[in-house]
């Protein structure tokens, strides 16, 4: 965050074409992080870069990326603290969850692997 901070007073100081390349870039970056939320891809890294790039130009994209970053770490937080029944119940979950698809792609006839 320091060297975000260092780089965003440096920002203003460059012409209008390189700021711009900034915003497209940011913009890029943050749609492509949100259409990861639905397909395959990393999702909760590449919105926070982009936002960071966005928050050299904005004051609200700088707002947002410090408000993800906390969240971040309350998540962070949560998963450190929990229980053993908690961990219990997740893997029964999971393991369920493979037994309910054994069981379908039998009943059914779903072919798991291309053969």
């Amino acid at each position: 965050m320091k060297k975000l901070e260092r780089r965003r007073e440096t920002h203003r100081d460059h012409g209008k074409v390189y700021r711009a390349a900034f915003v497209v870039a940011g913009a890029v970056i943050v749609l492509g992080g949100l259409a990861m939320l639905v397909l395959p891809g990393p999702a909760f890294l590449v919105i926070p870069i982009g936002l960071a790039i966005l928050s050299l130009e904005f004051a609200w994209a700088g707002r947002l990326l410090d408000t993800a970053l906390v969240q971040a770490d309350v998540a962070k937080t949560k998963a450190a603290n929990t229980t053993q029944a908690q961990k219990i119940l997740t893997g029964v979950a999971i393991a369920a969850a493979l037994a309910a698809f054994v069981v379908i792609a039998i009943m059914y006839d779903v072919p798991v692997l291309p053969v």
